[in-house]
């Protein structure tokens, strides 16, 4: 039986279900980012709930081009997380294949969004 092959399918990021739940509004701030930075203020019981044991913190820094973070994420799940959902998104993708975008979660759980015109000899 093949249950073993769906079940390693289903496993997923702690945080792709809050990502997400937030994908809409996210959507709509990197199109925004085109005119400036924007900004998102998240609940921190949102993102300590997910794991409350943890005692390093959510915040991050995630820079993606082309589908692809430009910048190490290796020890941040909730960036991996952001990644993952971005990378699941048409519209995201469609997004990071034209400009640099760069997330970044501060310590008081503010999601902060810019967008960067693509490197020259990327064009």
């Amino acid at each position: 039986m093949e249950t073993g092959i769906f079940f390693s399918s289903m496993i997923h990021n702690a945080y792709t279900p809050i990502w997400n739940k937030y994908r809409p509004a996210l959507l709509n701030l990197m199109k925004a980012a085109a005119d400036g930075p924007q900004e998102y203020k998240f609940s921190s019981h949102e993102l300590k709930g997910i794991n409350p044991k943890s005692k390093t913190s959510c915040a991050f820094e995630l820079q993606v081009y082309q589908g692809k973070a430009i910048n190490p994420i290796k020890n941040s799940e909730i960036a991996q997380g952001l990644l993952s959902m971005l990378q699941q998104s048409r519209t995201a993708t469609e997004l990071v294949d034209t400009a640099t975008y760069s997330f970044h979660l501060d310590k008081n759980y503010m999601l902060h969004i810019e967008r960067q015109e693509a490197p020259a000899e990327a064009k």
